[in-house]
């Protein structure tokens, strides 16, 4: 699934600019709706581990203070949160009032059994919707790709997430190495630049099971197949491009990436980039802020931002994740909760993802505010690229309610491979053993 929110569609859909606070609130006091309505109640968020998930945190003490509210909020390393949410979601009594939604990994599978509230209800009631909520600000790709196949919008689009590349300027400039666009001379920049007495490689990338599956599919999205199911739903993780793809990411992995990459998570790729000890990086655009943190990073004005390298086929796309962020049916706060959606995911919060480079707002509006743009940190190629990448996004994963065992069943064949595995030998296995379980999973769809 495509997303369509580009710079030139926002400036047209965008009819102003962010509102003042003064402006909002005293629109507010013309309306039945009141910030304060829910004061002295008590709501818990539960949200991953990102740079949106850290900076809404860093906030909390915003919405604190305009609703009354108070507000828990934990941030969960991505993987755990996935399942810790589903957990608490088949036990009928979730610990959470607003909990973030992997789109791609969880959305059938919530949607299926209709643990959220449909969003469209709450955005329907003026009593608890702010005048200047706009809903019509929210990217068409993002609400489709929040809404279920039964019409409900059961979490309210938070963001977009496009796998770029990041690389060092000055490592490929003190061996005057262009920037790639193709896989083939990414690798063969990735070799001249690996040095292992120096503790250099060419390269970092997830190496561990269920995460690395992002890093193939990225491989996969440049050949004639760009997907992983075909059109009547039957799994293909075992053709010709996709083992060519499951080669190059063998090759990316075993020859020009940090010993120990096995183990690598984005979160380990992130430090190691951060560090100056790996020249190339394909990942989210969302995972670049602490990139340039003076404080903490040693690449800080140092980073470039480009597309993702073409494939061998004649397409170019990049992965397109997103999240949104819902309210459990199971919650008795979701006037409450609603309030919190509407300030976390309000133009604000989305204007302030876009210029910290935490991710790619599922509002227009930030896309055609050029003051905040110019004063951002980021250079002016990074909103280019996030612009281009919009262009080519398709999503990154197939949208099926088993993903996570997908991830987990080619995930472990990919890491096989980087101890030598053979590739073909490998996805055919994977592939065959997921297979059924696919299957089955349309089958009671």
């Amino acid at each position: 699934m495509t997303n369509h929110i580009t710079r030139r569609q926002a400036l047209g859909a965008t009819a102003a600019l962010l509102a003042a606070p003064a402006i909002v609130r005293q629109a507010n006091a013309q309306s039945r709706f009141d910030w304060k309505r829910f004061a002295g109640e008590r709501i818990e968020v539960t949200l991953q581990t990102s740079p949106r998930g850290l900076l809404l945190q860093r906030q909390n003490k915003e919405f604190e203070d305009l609703t009354g509210i108070r507000c828990g909020i934990e941030v969960v390393p991505e993987q755990q949160h996935r399942q810790k949410i589903i957990v608490e979601y088949a036990s009928g009594r979730p610990s959470f009032d607003v909990a973030e939604l992997s789109l791609h990994v969880n959305k059938r599978q919530v949607g299926k059994a209709r643990w959220n509230t449909d969003i469209k209800a709450l955005i329907a009631d003026t009593s608890i919707t702010a005048p200047d909520f706009d809903f019509a600000d929210f990217g068409a790709g993002m609400v489709q790709y929040a809404t279920q196949a039964d019409g409900r919008m059961d979490s309210l689009p938070a963001f977009a997430d496009y796998f770029i590349l990041y690389y060092n300027k000055e490592l490929l400039s003190a061996k005057n190495i262009a920037v790639p666009t193709t896989w083939d001379g990414m690798f063969e920049a990735a070799r001249a630049l690996t040095e292992p007495s120096r503790q250099i490689y060419g390269h970092v990338g997830r190496g561990l099971k269920n995460a690395n599956v992002v890093l193939w599919s990225s491989y996969l999205l440049g050949t004639a197949q760009r997907d992983m199911i075909n059109a009547n739903r039957q799994l293909i993780t075992d053709t010709d491009d996709a083992i060519w793809a499951g080669e190059m990411y063998k090759k990316f992995l075993r020859d020009v990436s940090p010993p120990g990459s096995i183990g690598f998570n984005w979160n380990e790729c992130q430090t190691t980039f951060m560090q100056g000890r790996a020249a190339m990086w394909v990942d989210g655009i969302g995972f670049a802020a602490p990139l340039e943190d003076r404080q903490r990073s040693r690449v800080a004005g140092k980073v470039g931002y480009a597309l993702v390298p073409k494939g061998r086929g004649a397409n170019h796309h990049c992965c397109l994740f997103g999240a949104g962020y819902g309210i459990p049916e199971a919650s008795r706060k979701k006037g409450a909760a609603w309030l919190y959606l509407q300030w976390a995911l309000g133009k604000e919060n989305q204007l302030r993802f876009l210029t910290s480079g935490a991710g790619v707002p599922a509002r227009s509006s930030p896309f055609g505010n050029e003051a905040a743009i110019a004063a951002s940190t980021f250079p002016r190629e990074f909103f280019n690229t996030l612009n281009e990448s919009a262009k080519i996004a398709r999503a990154g994963l197939p949208e099926i309610v088993p993903v996570t065992q997908f991830r987990d069943v080619i995930g472990t064949a990919l890491t096989n491979t980087i101890s030598g595995s053979d590739v073909a030998t490998e996805l055919r296995r994977a592939t065959a053993e997921f297979r059924p379980v696919l299957e089955q999973s349309e089958r009671e769809s």
